[in-house]
């Protein structure tokens, strides 16, 4: 709704004072089939890059384009992308072509590229124009190495907006805080659910995001966590601070009432409005053996184990059960297959990878062991947890 977009925007506003300058923001967001104005916000001049190129078919593409015109912008307060995994993307594209993203600044030349239209790439050429010195200036920076190269890059960014910051989302933001975005404070304003629209985050420089419920946007029941034996959904006004809810929500009148799978805590009030915390999915347990371990649980044993290897970041990973994968440790063993994603981190000892095994054995006894099944480059690993 509209009234969302004009909250965001003033509390945004309230904590950075230069977040709303015109061409201000650097958008990094692919949305196919939608050419609508950047984000669907009410001020779409914050924007200095393009708004019809995010709906182009190719998303690296979408996203490296969108790089180009944020590298131009020296001044810039706020980056805003749809997903963090966007951001880390498009950071790893600038990581990767970085020659040629000064060379194209340099020349206010855009290359022709798979996926670019030259219909399209022609009406972007014409906006271009020569930077020899904020080329100069990216090729400085980069050489120096990518730690807290946002920052540097552009000095005067006060916010990064993300859409969403839960899941695996968090996992990307995390990622960023640590290396690229280093030092810069992370802000994701709405609170979504099965395509509604249910809150909004009025506090853009708390480091964990809480999202006021507004009553009139969809209407929303909760049913409390523990569940109990007979359930009863509540509203609004019976819920209580400190306790946490099931979210089943009814989007729109007439459509279908759901139950998410979204676990809630409320952390305060606001004008008589819960303030909530999203805590966990539901749907998301490993169980290959009737444990139930949550996804939360399994995330937080996984990076303190990785926190006994000095300079490892987790970029992302995936677990699955043995269903998924067929039989890979033995006859009709249950078990879990565990891919990781790392930087800051080459070859391992045999003492870095014991350390793993105890340390996840620890957490979850009931496995015999987390082993290294093998290995697929420098930076990725893949374990088996087995029954």
């Amino acid at each position: 709704p509209a009234q969302g977009s004009l909250l965001y925007l003033d509390a945004l506003g309230a904590a950075f004072p230069r977040a709303l300058s015109p061409r201000g923001t650097a958008l990094l967001r692919w949305s196919p089939g939608c050419p609508r104005a950047p984000a669907g916000w009410a001020l779409p001049s914050l924007y200095c890059t393009p708004g019809a190129v995010a709906a182009l078919p190719s998303r690296a593409v979408v996203l490296r384009v969108q790089l180009l015109w944020a590298l131009r912008q020296r001044a810039l307060h706020v980056l805003e992308a749809g997903l963090a995994a966007e951001l880390h993307d498009a950071l790893a594209a600038l990581r990767a072509e970085w020659p040629q993203l000064a060379q194209e600044l340099a020349l206010g030349r855009l290359r022709a590229r798979p996926g670019l239209p030259e219909g399209v790439r022609s009406q972007l050429q014409a906006l271009l124009t020569p930077d020899a010195a904020r080329a100069a200036e990216l090729r400085t920076e980069c050489a120096r190495g990518f730690e807290g190269i946002v920052r540097r890059l552009w000095p005067q960014l006060e916010v990064v907006v993300v859409g969403s910051a839960q899941g695996t989302e968090r996992l990307y933001c995390d990622t960023l805080c640590q290396a690229d975005c280093r030092g810069l404070p992370f802000y994701c304003p709405f609170y979504q659910v099965a395509g509604a629209l249910l809150g909004v985050n009025l506090w853009p420089e708390e480091p964990v995001p809480q999202f006021l419920l507004c009553p009139d946007w969809a209407f929303c029941e909760f049913l409390p966590c523990p569940a109990e034996e007979e359930p009863r959904t509540m509203l609004l006004d019976e819920l209580w601070e400190g306790r946490e809810y099931g979210l089943v929500v009814t989007a729109q009148p007439g459509e279908y009432r759901c139950r998410t799978g979204q676990v809630l805590r409320v952390t305060g009030f606001h004008k008589q409005c819960p303030v909530v915390e999203p805590v966990r999915r539901e749907s998301q347990e490993l169980s290959v053996r009737g444990e139930s371990i949550p996804e939360e649980q399994f995330y937080q044993s996984l990076c303190r184990a990785l926190g006994m290897w000095p300079g490892a970041r987790l970029v992302d990973y995936v677990c699955v059960e043995s269903s998924l994968l067929g039989d890979s440790s033995g006859p009709c063993a249950p078990h879990y297959e565990v891919f990781v994603e790392l930087q800051g981190l080459r070859d391992l000892s045999e003492g870095q990878r014991y350390k793993l095994d105890q340390c996840l054995q620890e957490d979850f006894p009931v496995y015999k062991s987390f082993r290294f099944k093998g290995s697929i480059g420098p930076l990725h690993l893949h374990l088996v947890g087995s029954g």
